[in-house]
């Protein structure tokens, strides 16, 4: 994959999502923007049948793989949660078992949801590379079909969601998209230019899992640890070498967001909007408020497009940080 979707792709995409779910609203939220100094437009992908933007790369992933391999006996995929709810939920329409590897001390919530969505889930190592690292030996050892955690059909997904919002707000100046893998910020990327919109894209990482904010800068592959404690969807230790090949050169700027900031970030978007999100669904809005507390004049007055990409957080963890973040 050397090239972005093109709208043509996009759009048939958006055909395969539209027959699974209607697309997701996006609304400008008023307490945000006094928080902001900027019209601050939500897309609330939060609003899928899987609670996150991840379900539509999986279903067009899955209408694929039925018409390559109609006689595909069963996908394995790692996840810290998202894309393995997405597998599961679009693996069912097409009647493929799946299975689904996570990390040890993955989200109890995330996990339940993904077995009632009829995944067969594997526990295996500290992190996601190790889940990875378990699956391609499943793969292996079960005949299974391995889908990666980046692949053109998965960006082709996740832009339909990019393509709703770049088209319901043609004037949109600056949106904020989480990097977990990547296809998020491909999916943003590949929707500005198949629109030929003009809105200035951030990707946002975790300052506690940098791998693609260093990968960036320095314009090749580098690898660094992980050690956020609430942005588990941004928790990548590996940069996968095509996704970054797409984002370099396109993505305007990179902002890391640290642990604290996500989490005024999820209280701020329960006070503002009365929508819950997870960590890394909360991290777009956490680069806006730093972005806007440190060089105001590149947020004040703009039109500002931010994602609610997720909001499956187990409600221990959210309690804790509703309990405990104090906001400005």
């Amino acid at each position: 994959m050397d090239t972005l979707p093109s709208l043509d792709e996009i759009e048939s995409a958006a055909a395969l999502v539209r027959a699974a779910m209607p697309p997701t609203p996006q609304y400008p939220w008023p307490l945000l923007a006094r928080r902001l100094g900027a019209e601050v437009w939500v897309k609330h992908e939060n609003h899928t049948p899987t609670g996150a933007f991840k379900v539509r790369g999986g279903l067009v992933y899955l209408d694929g793989l039925a018409r390559r391999e109609p006689g595909c006996p069963g996908i394995v995929s790692a996840t810290r949660g998202n894309h393995g709810q997405s597998l599961a939920f679009a693996a069912r329409r097409v009647g493929v078992p799946v299975t689904i590897v996570v990390p040890c001390g993955n989200s109890v919530e995330k996990n339940a949801a993904m077995r009632a969505f009829g995944a067969e889930l594997v526990e295996h190592g500290e992190d996601f590379q190790d889940a990875s690292e378990h699956a391609a030996r499943l793969a292996a050892e079960r005949g299974l079909h391995r889908v990666p955690s980046f692949h053109r059909d998965l960006v082709r997904g996740v832009a339909t969601y990019w393509l709703e919002l770049f088209r319901a707000v043609p004037d949109l100046e600056l949106a904020f998209v989480p990097i977990g893998l990547g296809s998020g910020l491909c999916g943003a990327l590949a929707a500005r230019e198949a629109l030929g919109a003009r809105v200035r894209i951030v990707g946002v990482v975790s300052a506690h899992a940098p791998a693609y904010a260093r990968s960036i800068a320095a314009g090749r592959p580098v690898d660094a640890p992980v050690s956020t404690r609430i942005a588990d969807g941004m928790a990548c230790r590996v940069a996968d070498p095509t996704a970054l090949s797409l984002m370099i050169g396109r993505v305007d700027e990179v902002i890391e967001v640290d642990d604290d900031e996500v989490e005024r970030a999820m209280k701020a978007l329960y006070v503002d909007t009365h929508n819950v999100a997870e960590g890394a669904g909360a991290a777009s809005l956490a680069a806006a408020m730093r972005l806007a507390r440190e060089r105001p004049d590149a947020v004040r007055g703009r039109r500002v497009g931010v994602t609610l990409c997720g909001g499956n957080v187990d409600h221990d963890a959210f309690a804790r940080v509703l309990l405990d973040t104090a906001l400005d």
